[in-house]
């Protein structure tokens, strides 16, 4: 097995793990078994958004290559501003509290609290009798991914493992070298403005305080969570404290966004249950 299947077959055994026992724990055996009965009209219901974020996430993998040429010609070059704005802060934050102990954490948040992070909302909310979460949540992260990638073709920038090499470690890598290999596949060292890490990450720990009603027991795993998350990106020397900053207000716009654009009224499976029981209802009177 290659290096980089090895990394990928990790990836996927931790995340399917820690799914697996947050799905009992978290959803419970009995929303799981009613989620997969309704399964097909669930997703059938989530289509359009589900299409949406597969188009986007298309659409990144196809033209990154194109899109990241044109950001190094005619793109606004602000590595030097987003230096001179903050100067040495991340390389800061790692000469005050870096440790093997923290670089191993935040290294494993990263990569494998990330990739769960992300997909376990979309399995808790399709357990719930309504879409109009996991819509929602879709959107957002469309809207975070389309966003983001506009904002990397329109702004240029290295992060500080790049600019300040004898200030700041890249530590992910030197802490899991073969992650560098996965890394290479999905990103490049100038998508640094804004963090998609952090937006994503703060998209779902904001969609998990809104939902807390439905899942209280994945809000305090989800907060320190995406915190951690956040904290990484610079822990680890990949993003600028300004990337983080535009990844808070990315991600705050994008929940709006989401919320604005799908109607809870509009959930197919609401107006289903609320004919159901008006048959019922009919029947009985009958």
């Amino acid at each position: 097995m290659t290096p980089f299947l090895s990394v990928v077959a990790s990836v996927v055994a931790w995340v399917g793990a820690m799914l697996a026992a947050a799905s009992l724990a978290v959803v419970g055996p009995a929303r799981l078994r009613a989620a997969w009965r309704g399964l097909r009209d669930r997703i059938w219901d989530a289509r359009r958004a589900i299409a949406l974020v597969c188009v986007v996430l298309l659409a990144s993998a196809v033209g990154r290559g194109s899109l990241q040429t044109v950001s190094r010609l005619f793109g606004v070059q602000a590595t030097a501003l987003i230096y001179a704005l903050e100067g040495g802060f991340v390389a800061w934050v790692q000469a005050t509290f870096a440790t093997p102990a923290l670089t191993a954490y935040f290294s494993w948040v990263y990569v494998y609290g990330y990739a769960f992070l992300l997909s376990f909302p979309v399995i808790a909310y399709l357990a719930l009798p309504r879409t109009t979460a996991l819509r929602r949540l879709l959107v957002a992260y469309a809207l975070n991914y389309g966003i983001g990638l506009a904002l990397y073709t329109l702004v240029f920038a290295y992060g500080p493992r790049n600019v300040i090499p004898d200030m700041v470690t890249p530590l992910l890598f030197t802490n899991q070298p073969d992650v560098m290999r996965l890394a290479s596949e999905v990103n490049v060292n100038t998508n640094v403005f804004p963090s998609l890490h952090t937006s994503l990450a703060v998209t779902v720990g904001t969609f998990a305080v809104l939902t807390r009603e439905a899942f209280p027991r994945w809000t305090p795993l989800a907060v320190p969570l995406s915190l951690s998350v956040v904290v990484a990106t610079m822990y680890l020397g990949i993003h600028w404290l300004t990337d983080v900053v535009a990844g808070f207000a990315l991600a705050f716009g994008c929940v709006a966004l989401a919320f604005r654009l799908v109607d809870p009224r509009s959930d197919p499976v609401e107006s289903r249950s609320d004919a159901s029981e008006d048959r019922s209802e009919a029947g009985a009177g009958d």
